[in-house]
């Protein structure tokens, strides 16, 4: 038998049946860091990009996104979130990275690690869409789960 929980007997997709799973508190973290150019970057921290403020415009676009998941990954169920929070820090030691991070959470009966993961890709591609008319060379590099709490499997942690 499949570990995985998305297939049905006869192998197809299927949502999982969460009815019988308990109501619990619900937290997930991820990132997803954009590589960006020194013009970029100077554009973004000084507010002088033509299509506004970027980070303000990116934050909206992660926190829309992590209310919309379930309306973009198949399998998903939507949840109503209790909250969500988008942050940026820049990392300029070697080149100019933007790290984004999103934690969502829910109380209910099934985990918000997609949620988070996209909302923290859907800021990293609004940053890319905001600058792009300067340079097209970003790139969007790693998007992780960084911590998960709550539920049947526990916590998890990187």
């Amino acid at each position: 038998m499949s570990k995985f929980t998305h297939f049905n007997e006869e192998g197809r997709a299927k949502m999982v049946d969460v009815s019988e799973k308990n109501v619990t508190s619900r937290v997930a973290t991820a990132e997803s860091v954009i590589e960006v150019s020194q013009e970029i970057y100077e554009g973004i921290v000084n507010e002088k990009m033509k299509k506004g403020d970027v980070l303000a415009v990116a934050q909206i676009a992660g926190i829309m996104a992590a209310k919309n998941t379930h309306q973009i990954i198949p399998m998903c169920h939507p949840l109503q979130l209790s909250g969500i929070d988008i942050t940026f820090n820049w990392d300029t030691d070697d080149g100019y990275k933007l790290h984004i991070k999103a934690t969502v959470k829910v109380k209910g009966q099934t985990g918000v690690e997609m949620e988070a993961l996209t909302a923290a890709s859907a800021a990293a591609l609004t940053v890319y869409d905001m600058c792009k008319a300067l340079d097209k060379g970003m790139i969007i590099r790693e998007t992780k789960l960084l911590s998960k709490s709550g539920g049947k499997s526990g916590d998890y942690s990187i």
